[in-house]
């Protein structure tokens, strides 16, 4: 598609300059960062936040479970719930991958699905993080909010403005339904985010099948299997993930030591919270604090 091409040229042309180095980089606009990697990343466990994130340069494969989910210039993605997952990431020192992450506010979310009424799109069941082809309506929504960003007086003027219309193009796309469902319910995906919900609110928090089961209000065999088809993973797995991922935040961003880390998602033993670093992220916890902030210096 020419007219993605050159969106993304032009997208890429804006983000370049305001990047200052790899990773993910919060701007003056809250809710707005920018990403970026000068370099190919094997696949990595990942935690995203609910945003839609735009790639104008690179691309990047997300693995949830059985799925791959390929996002690029040509398409974006929505992640309406934060689910671990595994990512592979696609870029390099002369083309490095560029993007940027809106995050989803359930107050502006909610106030725009009331505001938009019954639009349709209730055919298929919605999915909790998923690709979706670019439009020419989102292309220009992001474009428009990137230019504000480096412009101060844009910037505070019209840049919450500039915010809404990118949700509201994703409002009108392929997952509009998975990101109106977060505020109407949706039947079991409604009762599962609840749950969700409440396992990344007390991430050290001890939880049994059947009690998450019965604060759905499933059985526990119908929640299992309505669990496993929104996150690919059983509960006491997608647990586990979850722990491991929030201490792999608190070890690289925080600078926890591992004895902290491990009490901090409720781990009880340091050796098994160390035995399940390694066979999820492939080193111990130590040494993969170490290699990471290497990478970030």
């Amino acid at each position: 598609m020419p007219s993605t091409a050159k969106a993304g040229n032009a997208l890429t042309d804006v983000i370049q300059p305001l990047v200052e180095g790899d990773g993910m980089a919060a701007t003056p606009l809250p809710g707005v960062s920018l990403l970026c990697l000068s370099r190919h990343q094997v696949r990595t466990p990942l935690l995203y936040e609910p945003s839609l994130i735009i790639i104008a340069q690179g691309r990047k494969t997300g693995y949830l479970g059985d799925r791959e989910i390929h996002y690029d210039p040509g398409h974006y993605l929505v992640q309406t719930l934060p689910l671990p997952f595994e990512c592979e990431t696609y870029g390099s020192p002369e083309s490095p991958l560029l993007g940027i992450s809106v995050r989803l506010d359930p107050a502006l979310l909610s106030e725009m699905v009331t505001a938009m009424g019954d639009i349709g799109h209730h055919s298929q069941a919605p999915l909790p993080m998923a690709s979706v082809a670019m439009t020419e309506g989102m292309q220009n929504a992001v474009l428009r909010l990137a230019r504000s960003l480096p412009i101060q007086v844009e910037r505070s003027t019209m840049g919450k403005a500039r915010i809404r219309d990118v949700v509201f193009e994703a409002l009108k796309g392929e997952q509009g339904p998975a990101l109106r469902a977060l505020v109407l319910g949706h039947g079991h995906y409604s009762r599962i985010v609840q749950v969700l919900s409440k396992l990344h609110a007390n991430v050290a928090g001890e939880f049994s099948v059947e009690q998450l089961a019965q604060q759905a209000n499933m059985s526990a065999s119908t929640f299992h299997q309505h669990f496993k088809q929104m996150t690919r993973s059983s509960p006491a797995q997608y647990l586990k993930r979850l722990r491991l991922i929030k201490a792999q935040q608190l070890l690289v961003q925080d600078n926890h030591n591992v004895n902290q880390a491990a009490a901090a998602v409720g781990y009880r033993s340091v050796s098994q919270f160390s035995r399940d670093y390694k066979r999820y992220f492939g080193e111990p916890p130590l040494q993969h604090r170490r290699q990471e902030q290497a990478l970030r210096a």
